[in-house]
C-alpha cells in the first residue's frame, strides 16, 4: 500500500465563513480544508496544519497520521494563493474557525498544532494569541470577540519550520541588490555569486552580508511607511509592488555555514544563482502586507515573541537534508519556546521529507509516538 494514497481513508471537504470574512458571491468560503481520518472513524485527537499562503488541504503527511488513528485537518485561510494580501490578525481568526470545527463538529477532544515550513511561525502565533491576545487593536469588534474565544491547542509541533516570516525572507534576501526597481543592478562586493567573494565565504564577508540583508529589509520598510502615508494622504488605501532576488541565502551556496546533510549549492527552486533571478518568495506585496508579514521592524509574524508565550508540551523536528531550514533555525525555535516540556529531534530527510516514503514514515512515526506519550 502506498502510504501517500487514500485507500482506507475518509477525506471530508470543509468550507466555513470567518468572523471577518463572509462567503464570496461565487460561493467560495474564506476558510477551507480537508479532514483526513481512517474510514468510518471519529478520532478524539486531531492535528491541524495551516500555511501563510500554500494550500495545505492535501498535505503530504495527512495520510500518514490518519493511518495512525489521528484526525488531520489540512486547513487554509482566506490567503491561500494570495500572499500579497496577507494580514496576520485575520489569518489567526481563520485558523480559529478550523479549531472550532474540530471541537464542535468533528467531536475532537484534543488538538495538536502542527507548524510546518512557513506555517511554523503562523501556527505558533495562533497558539500564542489563544493564550494571550495581542492583535486586538488591529480588529473590529466582531474580530476582537472571536480573538478572545480562540481554542488553544494541547500540543505544539514545529516541523521543518522557519523562525518567522520576516526572518526567513531576510535570511534569503540577496544583499547585493542596489535598486529595488531594477533587478539587474548589483554591488559586486556583496554579490554572493561573485566568485571573488566565495564560496567559501570569509567570516568578514558573512558578517557584512548578513548586515546588508537586514539593511535591505529596513530600506524597503522605510520606503513602505513613507509610500503608504503618501497614498493615504491622497485617499488611496494601498498599492501592490514587486520584489526581486530573494534566493540569496549564502547557506544554500556554502555548505560549511550551518553544516548539515543538505545538497550543496541548492535551494527549494534549484540552483540558487538561477533561482535568485526568478520570481520567488515575497515576489509581490501590498504595502500593508509588507509591514504586516515581512518587515523586521513592524511585522507581528516574527517567531520569537509568540513562541515565548507557549506553555504546552512542544516538539521541534528538523530534517537534516533541508535546503531552506537549517539546524541553527531549529535550535533557535527550541530556545525561543517558553514551554518547559520541550524536545528537539534532528532526523534524516529534506524539507517535506520528499525524497523517500521511508523518511516520511519515520517522521510521522516519531511525531505520532510523541503525541501518544503526551496525551
Amino acid at each position: 500500500m502506498d502510504p501517500n494514497g487514500i485507500e482506507g481513508l475518509d477525506a471530508q471537504f470543509i468550507g466555513r465563513v470567518s468572523p471577518t470574512a463572509p462567503r464570496i458571491q461565487a460561493g467560495g468560503h474564506p476558510c477551507q480544508g480537508i479532514y483526513w481520518t481512517e474510514a468510518g472513524k471519529r478520532p478524539k485527537v486531531a492535528i491541524i496544519a495551516t500555511h501563510y499562503n500554500v494550500d495545505f488541504s492535501e498535505h503530504y503527511i495527512a495520510p500518514y497520521f490518519a493511518r495512525q488513528g489521528f484526525g488531520f485537518l489540512g486547513w487554509n485561510t482566506r490567503y491561500r494563493g494570495m500572499e500579497d494580501q496577507f494580514l496576520l490578525e485575520h489569518a489567526v481568526l481563520d485558523i480559529g474557525v478550523g479549531m472550532k470545527w474540530l471541537k464542535e463538529e468533528a467531536g475532537v477532544e484534543q488538538i495538536v498544532i502542527l507548524g510546518n515550513s512557513g506555517g511554523g511561525s503562523l501556527m505558533g502565533a495562533y497558539q500564542a494569541e489563544a493564550i494571550a491576545p495581542t492583535l486586538t487593536d488591529r480588529l473590529s469588534s466582531a474580530g476582537q470577540d472571536a480573538l478572545a474565544q480562540l481554542v488553544k491547542g494541547d500540543l505544539y509541533i514545529s516541523f521543518n519550520a522557519h523562525q518567522g516570516r520576516p526572518e526567513v525572507l531576510t535570511d534569503w534576501m540577496d544583499a547585493s541588490v542596489i535598486d529595488e526597481n531594477d533587478p539587474t543592478l548589483t554591488d559586486p562586493a556583496l554579490d554572493p555569486f561573485n566568485p571573488d567573494n566565495g564560496p567559501p565565504y570569509s567570516e568578514e564577508f558573512i558578517a557584512r552580508y548578513r548586515a546588508a540583508q537586514r539593511a535591505r529589509n529596513q530600506r524597503i520598510t522605510d520606503w513602505a511607511k513613507a509610500e503608504l502615508k503618501r497614498l493615504n494622504d491622497a485617499g488611496i488605501p494601498d498599492r501592490i509592488f514587486p520584489m526581486f532576488r530573494c534566493w540569496g541565502d549564502i547557506r544554500c551556496v556554502d555548505p560549511a555555514i550551518d553544516p548539515s546533510d543538505r545538497k550543496p549549492n541548492w535551494c527549494y527552486r534549484g540552483d540558487p544563482a538561477i533561482a535568485n533571478r526568478s520570481p520567488s518568495i515575497g515576489r509581490a506585496n501590498t504595502i500593508k502586507t509588507w509591514l504586516n508579514m515581512w518587515s523586521l521592524e513592524t511585522s507581528p509574524c516574527q517567531g520569537q515573541p509568540h513562541l515565548a508565550k507557549h506553555d504546552t508540551p512542544a516538539l521541534v523536528v528538523q530534517g537534516t537534508a533541508d535546503t531552506g531550514v537549517f539546524p541553527s533555525d531549529a535550535r533557535k525555535i527550541f530556545d525561543f519556546l517558553g514551554s518547559t516540556d520541550k524536545q528537539i529531534e534532528l532526523i534524516k530527510g529534506a524539507h517535506y521529507f520528499e525524497d523517500s516514503i521511508e523518511e516520511r514514515q519515520n517522521a510521522a512515526d516519531l511525531v505520532g509516538a510523541w503525541i501518544r506519550e503526551k496525551l
